[in-house]
């Protein structure tokens, strides 16, 4: 008979995985394995289940809470029903993504999902992306870059969606946590600077109640999306027109598990993140070559050129995902964005 253990690591898509094992025997006691594999249920079903009584079964289920394993149905308050991960990713994010966690004291966390990540989850996701229907959620402008842009939608409007949301907040970036942890850092935002993952709605109050992060006004909001831009992080939302979505992940390509994994393993980013209706043209007379967009680019997609006696900065726009951010810090203004699909390519909201 498989122990507990091994059943979640059935259940998370992954069997027979001595890594991810690993870490779930980090992550849990044995009798936490246990509550987990008897979910989903309520307190009162998981300690008839497993034979524990139902404080033992209320404080494990509190603390898996907070470490983000387990996942209460309706309110994250009163929390009477809960249930496990329901896939990888969810628990990737959630058991990094937390102030409550340190760098050097937790560093052994970060090395097994580093280790796991690395060796299954990343061939794993480049897979998955290649049978997915349609993206997973679309790169989102700079609002720096299109701000003055006299047809530009609300949806891909990031000030606006941020406008349109009736709670905010902010979590350290799972990701970015962890290759800082494992001592790889990151390229674009400093060390000590992690608070990037911006949760709306029920995903802000997922992250307040079990204090993994903390609100932000719109005021706060707003002036950390534009460190955000300025720092050359990558805007994610929602797929279709809709403002209201859980979480907008801050991309880079160095850290980000979709990023990584899609470039490790020959994936399908597009499958992934579907470009904005935007893409990067530079006026060749003005560019002078400084090379800052090359290292603002996340998707390879501008390379330098001979032109007469200087080389150039030329846009590959196949391959531009339309981020916007080449352009804030391009000093002689020479690159700058243009619509290259009309506001029909991004769908209407689902019912």
């Amino acid at each position: 008979m498989s122990s507990h253990y091994e059943q979640l690591v059935e259940r998370l898509g992954f069997g027979g995985s001595k890594r991810l094992l690993a870490l779930l025997e980090y992550l849990l006691s044995p009798d936490q394995a246990a509550i987990c594999a008897a979910l989903p249920a309520s307190v009162e079903e998981v300690a008839e289940k497993t034979g524990l009584d139902v404080e033992t079964v209320r404080t494990n289920l509190d603390e898996l809470f907070v470490k983000g394993v387990v996942f209460p149905r309706g309110s994250f308050v009163e929390r009477s029903y809960y249930r496990f991960a329901r896939d990888i990713i969810q628990l990737h994010d959630a058991t990094q993504a937390s102030q409550k966690l340190d760098q050097v004291k937790d560093r052994r966390l970060f090395q097994l999902w580093e280790d796991f990540c690395a060796h299954e989850m990343y061939p794993f996701l480049a897979g998955f992306s290649k049978n997915l229907p349609r993206a997973m959620a679309r790169v989102v402008p700079a609002y720096q870059a299109v701000k003055d842009f006299p047809d530009l939608q609300p949806w891909e409007n990031f000030h606006e969606i941020l406008k349109a949301q009736e709670k905010i907040a902010v979590v350290p970036c799972s990701c970015r946590s962890r290759s800082s942890a494992i001592g790889e850092g990151c390229a674009y935002t400093d060390e000590p600077s992690k608070w990037k993952c911006l949760q709306f709605g029920r995903g802000a109050d997922y992250v307040i109640t079990r204090g993994s992060g903390k609100p932000l006004t719109l005021e706060e909001a707003l002036e950390l999306s534009d460190q955000i831009e300025e720092e050359g992080l990558v805007h994610i939302g929602g797929y279709d027109r809709s403002m209201f979505f859980n979480t907008s992940c801050q991309c880079c390509h160095d850290c980000c598990e979709l990023f990584v994994s899609m470039n490790r393993h020959d994936g399908d980013l597009e499958k992934l993140y579907a470009k904005s209706r935007y893409a990067a043209y530079v006026s060749t007379d003005d560019c002078s070559g400084c090379q800052n967009c090359l290292e603002r680019c996340h998707f390879d997609a501008i390379d330098l050129v001979r032109t007469g006696k200087k080389y150039k900065a030329a846009v590959n726009e196949e391959k531009c995902w339309g981020c916007g951010l080449c352009v804030l810090t391009c000093e002689p203004g020479a690159i700058r964005l243009k619509a290259v699909r009309p506001p029909e390519y991004i769908p209407e909201a689902a019912g």
